[in-house]
């Protein structure tokens, strides 16, 4: 479908969006980017890009950027979270591509710089209040209408309810996340997890010399869902208070946070209505335990854009593209809750989890990597 004539709008400029515009523009398409912020500056802080999702930045160009932009990681480190006892190490070195630590902003900066060089046009400080089905967008700066309208727009998506207007209200998981960034040098490539009783602590380092922290507790309630808060550090320190001398360390030198409510959702029954296909946490928001959010993101752009170079009408994009992503998408949500109660255990589970953790480093240091294969050998460019 996508050729120069015709239009592509994509509401979003998140890691998403980007890829997508890189994607269309990369196919022949005119890309416009619609952005309400004033600038292109991803909140947040760190973020994981594994193997699945490495194989479609290197099909679009990016290996050499990603290299420059990014730390290779060398292993996924469990750690007792109470004693700060390594319990077993899984190596990643023998992927290819590399499983990489970014900054986000580096990853979001790196995606729109390709995408502007390819021809995608991004306009920021431009809010978009809705869309009708003949693909008409009403923005902050009047009406504007594409041939296909992707959906990149995240948790809070207005194409989402668009799309599907009588979706499930996101639902309260009972644990609240800090994100964080510190100052630390000579930090090993590996993205460690500090277990404990009904909390933990993932932390991996960034590029110039940065730690980034990612801290969960479980709670009764909570009041906001979003995760762009500001909190006071000292009570990230307390929720950790009597947790490894090494980790209270480490939380000791935050100083500034944001802590935001995990709320689970459905996978939209719907992805396509009219013009409109959504991408990545429009479409399926997803908890943080297994590090995928961006990264399905970033293959649903993919393959949208694919969909949309193989068939002829937007009905037919919009078909296609969700029978090739539903059931992977839905598997992987699924294993990212079953991660969060594995990193909780307490009592009796806790010491038999740790220590087939380290019975499975010992005897079958590869079965990490294999249980997994589902996930970071897939390859949607393939």
């Amino acid at each position: 479908m996508t050729t120069p004539r015709q239009t592509v709008a994509i509401v979003g400029a998140g890691i998403g969006g980007l890829t997508a515009a890189l994607a269309f523009a990369r196919n022949g398409a005119e890309v416009f980017v619609l952005e309400q912020a004033a600038e292109l500056k991803e909140a947040g802080a760190g973020i994981q890009i594994t193997p699945n999702a490495a194989r479609v930045l290197h099909d679009l160009g990016l290996t050499g950027a990603m290299a420059a932009a990014s730390i290779a990681a060398d292993a996924v480190v469990p750690t007792d979270g109470i004693t700060g006892r390594t319990i077993t190490r899984f190596d990643l070195t023998k992927q290819s591509p590399r499983y990489r630590f970014f900054h986000r902003a580096s990853l979001q900066g790196m995606l729109g710089k390709a995408a502007k060089a390819a021809g995608a046009k991004i306009h920021l400080g431009v809010a978009v209040t809705s869309v009708s089905p003949e693909g008409v967008l009403q923005t902050s700066e009047g009406p504007m209408t594409a041939d296909l309208i992707v959906g990149a727009d995240g948790i809070h998506s207005v194409m989402r309810f668009f799309v599907d207007p009588v979706a499930a209200e996101a639902k309260f998981t009972g644990q609240v996340a800090w994100r964080a960034v510190i100052p630390a040098s000579n930090v090993p490539p590996e993205a460690r997890i500090w277990m404990a009783p009904n909390r933990h602590v993932v932390t991996y380092p960034l590029a110039d010399n940065m730690l980034n922290i990612v801290a969960v507790q479980e709670r009764d309630t909570w009041a906001k869902n979003g995760w762009n808060h500001v909190d006071d550090p000292a009570n990230l320190v307390a929720a950790f208070h009597d947790c490894a001398p090494n980790l209270r360390h480490l939380l000791s030198h935050v100083e500034h946070c944001n802590l935001w409510g995990l709320y689970s959702h459905d996978v939209a029954t719907r992805w396509a209505r009219g013009r409109v296909i959504l991408v990545g946490d429009a479409a399926h928001p997803t908890l943080p335990f297994l590090a995928q959010g961006a990264n399905l993101a970033i293959e649903d752009a993919y393959v949208l854009a694919k969909c949309a170079g193989e068939h002829a009408t937007v009905q037919a994009i919009g078909k296609r593209y969700q029978q090739l992503r539903h059931h992977r998408v839905a598997r992987a949500i699924a294993a990212a809750n079953a991660n969060a109660k594995n990193y909780h255990l307490s009592g009796m589970k806790r010491r038999v989890a740790f220590a087939g953790l380290k019975t499975l480093g010992v005897i079958a240091p590869n079965a990490f990597l294999k249980r997994l294969s589902w996930l970071y050998d897939h390859d949607v460019t393939n």
